[in-house]
């Protein structure tokens, strides 16, 4: 059974749990659930796992109890409509940001007409906001005892609760552009109201056109809008194989590793809470992510070294300098060993392999150019039955590709009106039922081009080559990937 577009499910525990003396039981064991946690390779929702948790009841209106008078960055973003939509990704520099309460947010997202206090520049009609990515330890750093309420050793994984989590909080329209996390894999429970995942396998990401401006550590991002894509701009994009499900609260999806995606709010009050658990990989990844750091940082700085709010986004505060990113640069690598030592994992041998596969394939750039042509879509119907088939039912639900054309081209991005707010016990009625990244605006590709076309007249826009477009071909992860395979190599030697 396939959760696609809009699909909901019963996520109590009736619903495909099995009871055992009057107590119900969770359709996997932590060893389980671990074990599907760590090797699958496609999107799944996991139903029945969390109604024993006590943060099942952490609505907005609970926390705005729970975090009385904390003011928490709320970040500020235009909603779309049928008029006013845009093929232009709403980066997080591109947002504004307010400082407020919870109960200050809510009070903005019920009463629309005459608000004062922190919202009172922000047309409820016109914005959405959004808490997003706020890191327990910070947010709960005098409520400590609050992290038990999260049970993440329900997946196998003890010891882990709230301390490793994070808070996201959206009104109707809020999300997050679409990306990948460079480390990890994702879980992410949904808390209250709903929001709908675009996801696509890392198999695509030539076709998701990735760049690293807005520049944050750890998080690759897509040129395209991917719910009202620019198709003469990024023609590629529609060999991109699409995956829309639609979480609803109770569920938990899982998000393997390098899966892009992008998540948009569909109820006028929502909360998730999310948890990236570490891999084997993440040890080179960060070597990678500190080459990429480095190489951007020197092209942008030198760029325009007074005006890095253009490219790097507010949540990047460490310094940028040279000196400080090969420092970092040799603390990854330094830690790769050091890890290698100890797990065994990684041998001379293995990585000699992976420089003879890496010069026969990643360093062919005609083999690179036939890979794109062809594309990798256009999977055999018995591979894709296959992925299908794994360990999936009732309480594991697979999410496969999507038929059908994104929300914006079928009439509408918001499935709620704006009449709908919390009531004063918490629920939520209506229809239905650290900060690692907040940004501010960035034109930086138009305003390059722009400034330098004004003083070169006769230069064709077509053949100008900018800074940005410079990075989009070295800090690419397929290349950075080799650079990072080439350095270890050398430093084993």
């Amino acid at each position: 059974m396939a959760a696609g577009p809009g699909a909901t499910t019963d996520t109590g525990p009736a619903a495909g749990a099995g009871e055992e003396e009057g107590e119900y039981v969770k359709p996997f064991t932590p060893e389980k659930a671990k074990e599907i946690v760590m090797s699958l390779h496609q999107p799944a929702i996991f139903c029945n796992m969390v109604f024993d948790w006590p943060a099942r009841h952490w609505t907005a209106k609970h926390l705005s109890e729970v975090l009385h008078g904390k003011q928490i960055r709320f970040r500020m973003g235009m909603k779309s409509t049928d008029t006013g939509r845009t093929t232009v990704p709403q980066f997080e520099t591109t947002c504004g940001y307010v400082e407020a309460t919870i109960e200050e947010f809510l009070a903005w997202n019920c009463d629309h007409s005459g608000i004062s206090g922190p919202f009172r520049d922000y047309d409820h009609s016109e914005f959405w906001a959004y808490a997003d990515y706020k890191y327990f330890v910070r947010l709960f750093e005098d409520k400590t005892d609050i992290f038990q309420d999260v049970i993440w050793s329900d997946f196998g994984f003890p010891g882990r609760n709230g301390r490793e989590s994070t808070l996201w909080i959206g009104s109707l329209g809020a999300h997050t552009p679409c990306h990948l996390d460079s480390y990890g894999c994702n879980l992410v429970f949904q808390v209250q109201g709903r929001k709908r995942w675009h996801l696509f396998p890392p198999e695509d990401t030539r076709f998701l056109y990735p760049t690293r401006i807005p520049y944050e550590e750890s998080s690759v991002f897509s040129k395209v809008s991917v719910v009202n894509p620019d198709l003469k701009r990024f023609p590629q994009f529609q060999k991109a194989r699409r995956h829309v499900v639609t979480l609803s609260p109770g569920q938990v999806l899982f998000v393997p590793r390098h899966w892009w995606h992008y998540v948009e709010c569909i109820d006028p009050v929502t909360v998730s809470i999310n948890s990236w658990i570490e891999l084997e990989e993440d040890h080179q990844a960060r070597v990678e992510e500190a080459i990429t750091r480095m190489l951007v940082c020197a092209l942008k700085s030198a760029e325009d070294p007074h005006n890095t709010r253009a490219w790097l986004n507010p949540t990047e505060v460490e310094e940028t300098s040279h000196e400080v990113n090969c420092r970092y640069l040799n603390g990854a690598i330094s830690a790769f060993f050091d890890h290698s030592r100890t797990s065994k994992v990684v041998e001379t041998q293995e990585l000699k392999t992976n420089g003879e596969d890496m010069k026969k394939n990643e360093l062919n750039v005609h083999h690179l150019m036939e890979v794109e042509q062809t594309g990798s879509q256009n999977l055999p119907l018995e591979t894709v039955k296959q992925e299908a088939a794994g360990p999936f039912g009732p309480d594991l639900l697979p999410v496969l590709p999507s038929s059908e054309k994104p929300p914006s081209e079928r009439g509408g991005i918001f499935e709620n009106d704006d009449k709908d707010c919390v009531g004063k016990g918490g629920e939520h009625f209506g229809k239905l039922h650290c900060t690692k990244r907040q940004r501010r605006m960035s034109k930086s590709e138009n305003a390059t081009v722009g400034q330098i076309a004004s003083n070169h007249a006769t230069a064709h826009c077509q053949t100008f080559i900018s800074t940005d477009d410079v990075l989009d071909c070295v800090v690419n992860p397929q290349v950075t990937k080799i650079v990072a395979q080439l350095l270890i190599q050398g430093r084993s030697l």
